[in-house]
């Protein structure tokens, strides 16, 4: 459990650690340890050149306990003081560090020379309660360093240093470090002040603050690591949690020798029209290769046989099609079907056709419309016999995604009539459809909004994009740690979409199925991302690396 905490919270959190003995001395001692592991860890120590930019906080103190571990491991080590008279003898003790005075290189001559010369920068001069913008002579130190970065950190040249090298010469790239937090970011909101440097790793302490997952501030954090520093993690279910492997690996389905395929479950997936044919396929091969026990795909007759030919472990249920289009009369089919499954997906590749959009709403809010020939435009209809708010279709665990929401978006109180606890996965320009916003009006409020409308809805809110938030109408609040431009291709939803079916079809509950099939989605991207690039991965790289990634969290 690793819960996300704001600054104030984690003040809190390191007062009581304290007054039960383990001390502010003894949490800097472990702070500045765990930095120089996670260095060492990355790049040897012997010969390496470190520069520590240190500030007159705790964070600084910090810095100075980071480099005498790196100087003791045989780096070479010079920390550069910013409004500190002195390097406290007590926290770099007899260690070889070399050190510096901004007060007495005015002009950064010699902050410049140790620069050129310098393999890693560590960033401890602003700490994770700074939230001013960053004035001189802060700034104009910043700008030095920033340049000489960006100099070493040309096109044409690699971003990190590599690993097996145990020094770089000089002018080769160079490597930065922020030490709990990038100095300039506000770790409440996510705002990065201009001048702030933009760190290839963060070790952060104890918990993640809010503003490291928030962007744009958590662009500048690079690879996050969270250090233990003994300080307990809160026992409060309102804190939003970052997902981690461990937390992923203790709720996936276990695989018993003695299983058969209905051991694993059934999961029936309604997607795709002619203009969409691969969104069936993606979602189809995604729920199949996380080990659901069958996967049946209902879509429209004429897409049958260009998706057979490709998809030979599914089953099929043929609907009827109007060009193309799943057609209306299709919404007495489904639910015949879907009564013998364990999990329905609804969405992928539908479109948003008047006869498709028909179909939803008769699926999914059975009763609850009056349909005008010719419209698109649904309104509930007090009318029609049986319908009432709360009433809903007699429908197995379901995930609702992509032009499904896009269709439910236009039938006033959609929310009352689907089954509580069903799965939206909305992106940001269909959340904000379902709520009648802006796409930057959704942005600006991810985890806010995701658990108002979860709460709101009674329904799981899997909101896509960078750091993806899960929520729950209990008000708990998932945030998993990919933020990978790998997984920004068409497809990558209906990946997601049938991972999170065939979870679900596998009996996890709606919640945990929502977040560990966000956790495999984005930890498949984050292995297509090494083995193709940022550039170049589609959808269908994630399929045969989704096997991978569970039998590496099993």
């Amino acid at each position: 459990m690793v819960k996300i905490v704001t600054v104030d919270k984690m003040r809190q959190m390191e007062a009581e650690t304290d007054a039960r003995g383990h001390s502010y001395r003894a949490m800097m001692e472990e702070a500045g340890r765990s930095v120089a592991m996670a260095i060492l860890e990355r790049w040897y120590g012997e010969g390496m050149r470190v520069l520590t930019l240190v500030g007159p906080g705790n964070n600084g103190g910090d810095g100075l306990v980071a480099s005498r571990y790196l100087a003791e491991a045989g780096a070479q080590v010079t920390v550069y003081l910013w409004k500190r008279r002195e390097a406290d003898p007590d926290l770099i003790r007899d260690a070889k560090v070399r050190v510096l005075h901004q007060a007495d290189d005015p002009n950064f001559e010699v902050l410049r020379t140790v620069l050129a010369d310098t393999d890693v920068i560590i960033d401890a001069l602003l700490g994770t309660g700074a939230n001013r913008p960053i004035r001189s002579p802060l700034s104009d130190l910043l700008d030095v360093v920033k340049a000489h970065v960006e100099e070493r950190r040309r096109p044409d040249r690699p971003r990190l240093l590599d690993p097996h090298v145990r020094t770089a010469p000089a002018g080769e790239p160079i490597a930065i470090v922020a030490l709990d937090c990038p100095s300039g970011l506000n770790n409440d909101t996510g705002a990065i002040d201009p001048h702030a440097l933009h760190a290839d790793m963060t070790v952060t302490f104890a918990s993640p603050k809010v503003g490291q997952l928030l962007f744009p501030g958590a662009a500048a954090c690079g690879e996050l690591i969270i250090a233990d520093i003994g300080i307990e993690q809160p026992d409060d279910p309102t804190l939003p949690e970052l997902i981690t492997a461990d937390w992923v690996a203790d709720r996936l389905p276990r695989r018993p020798p003695d299983a058969h395929k209905g051991t694993f479950g059934k999961a029936l997936i309604v997607a795709g029209s002619v203009n969409y044919t691969g969104a069936a396929w993606l979602a189809g091969s995604a729920a199949t290769h996380v080990g659901t026990g069958l996967v049946t795909l209902a879509v429209p007759g004429s897409l049958h046989d260009a998706l057979a030919a490709h998809l030979h472990e599914t089953t099929w249920v043929i609907l009827p099609h109007d060009m193309g289009v799943i057609a209306e009369d299709a919404a007495h089919i489904v639910p015949e079907y879907a009564q013998n499954y364990d999990a329905l997906l609804v969405g992928p590749g539908l479109t948003q056709e008047e006869s498709t959009v028909a179909f939803v709403a008769k699926l999914l809010v059975p009763g609850a419309w009056n349909a005008r020939k010719g419209a698109l435009g649904f309104v509930p209809s007090d009318s029609e016999e049986g319908s009432s708010a709360g009433d809903s279709v007699s429908l197995p665990p379901l995930v609702v995604d992509a032009d499904a929401l896009n269709a439910l978006a236009k039938i006033e109180g959609w929310y009352n009539y689907l089954p509580r606890n069903s799965i939206l996965t909305p992106h940001p320009g269909e959340m904000a459809r379902l709520c009648g916003l802006t796409t930057k009006e959704v942005q600006a409020q991810r985890w806010q909004l995701a658990r108002e409308k979860a709460q709101e809805w009674g329904q799981i809110v899997l909101l896509k994009g960078a750091h993806t938030v899960i929520a729950a109408p209990d008000g708990r609040l998932a945030v998993l740690p990919f933020a990978n431009p790998a997984l920004a291709t068409a497809g990558s939803g209906d990946v997601l979409a049938g991972t999170i079916v065939g979870l679900l079809a596998q009996g996890l509950e709606p919640f945990d199925a929502a977040v560990c099939g966000g956790f495999l989605h984005g930890l498949a991207g984050e292995f297509a991302r090494t083995d193709i690039g940022e550039a170049g991965v589609v959808a269908g790289d994630l399929i045969p690396r989704l096997p991978t990634v569970l039998d590496a969290l099993r």
